[in-house]
């Protein structure tokens, strides 16, 4: 069987699976949160942030889905800095602080809402949502095109402070597969694990560095597979793209029952690739690495790769 036979396979089980575990599918659009807003076990949590331009709290106020509550995903806590480590995933006990401030339960389904106002503003969402599944916590979901996608398709928009639920206790059980250490992304380098390197190419290749890194380039043997490649923009509205997953999935040449760990900066690009490569394309295992190369390049003695300009060859850049 080919690998795209395959990997049509596993997005048809991820289907079913998806279907067994959870009545609420991975990523749904307005007409489906529309139809249930009514719901009381329903939270829709907003978490518009300033990338991409995609608002705060003040824009939450001017305009939002109808009962939604609003957290800031720069603001709020959902990361977290460590020794100059930027983008980490708090301890438990913080995010069940933060969730359970929110009024969030466990019985709770979750839809999340970006802005839906840029290329990059999906790992916003994404992030959170995988926050929720590394919680223990299956019952979540993403509304496709955010806000912007929302108010685009017509439906209607309260103004004001939105929903006000009561503190709640919110317990965590933390799901460990689904996030990658350090020392793990040092064995996947000699074991049979995928590295999947969210960024886009020119940081790929070390053309470009984040301010979060010390060194440019990736970690050797990574693929990439760039977050921005199943984004797609209709009218001011940007959308993740169903359709583009087999193609990109298979252009950078990977297994979908290997284990696969995704990383970028400093783990919000790579919660995109994550999401897509766990909840959409249906592969076994797969892991966020939060440090990214935020915390990968803290280390000169750990090894990079960068492109050689002219040659397209690919070198070691410490080693």
């Amino acid at each position: 069987m080919n690998r795209l036979a395959i990997l049509s396979v596993f997005l048809l089980l991820s289907t079913f699976t998806w279907a067994a575990k959870a009545a609420v599918p991975a990523l749904v659009d307005a007409a489906w949160l529309n139809d249930r807003l009514g719901d009381e076990r329903l939270v829709v949590l907003d978490v518009r942030s300033g990338i991409d331009n995609g608002g705060d709290r003040s824009s939450f106020q001017q305009g939002h889905i109808p009962g939604s509550v609003y957290s800031s995903y720069t603001n709020d806590g959902w990361r977290e800095s460590r020794d100059g480590v930027t983008g980490l995933m708090p301890p438990v006990r913080s995010l069940e602080r933060l969730i359970g401030g929110l009024g969030i339960t466990n019985d709770a389904t979750v839809v999340v809402v970006p802005a839906g106002t840029g290329v990059t503003d999906f790992g916003s969402a994404a992030r959170v949502y995988w926050t929720f599944r590394v919680l223990g916590h299956d019952a979540v979901t993403i509304l496709n095109g955010g806000f912007a996608g929302w108010k685009a398709a017509g439906y209607d928009v309260a103004q004001g402070g939105g929903a006000r639920l009561p503190v709640a206790q919110f317990e965590g059980e933390l799901q460990e597969p689904l996030l990658a250490s350090l020392e793990e992304v040092q064995q996947a380098r000699e074991t049979q694990a995928q590295l999947v390197d969210a960024r886009p190419a020119d940081y790929f290749r070390g053309e470009t560095k984040s301010p979060a890194a010390k060194a440019p380039g990736t970690i050797p043997g990574s693929r990439n597979l760039p977050h921005d490649s199943f984004i797609n923009q209709q009218d001011q509205v940007f959308y993740l793209n169903r359709d583009a997953i087999t193609e990109k999935v298979n252009t950078a040449e990977l297994d979908p029952g290997a284990r696969t760990i995704a990383f970028c900066n400093t783990g919000h690009w790579a919660a995109t690739d994550w999401f897509v490569l766990s909840e959409l394309a249906g592969f076994e295992e797969v892991a966020l690495y939060d440090g990214s190369m935020a915390e990968w390049s803290q280390d000169s003695d750990r090894p990079m790769q960068v492109a050689r300009k002219g040659l397209g060859k690919i070198l070691d850049f410490f080693n």
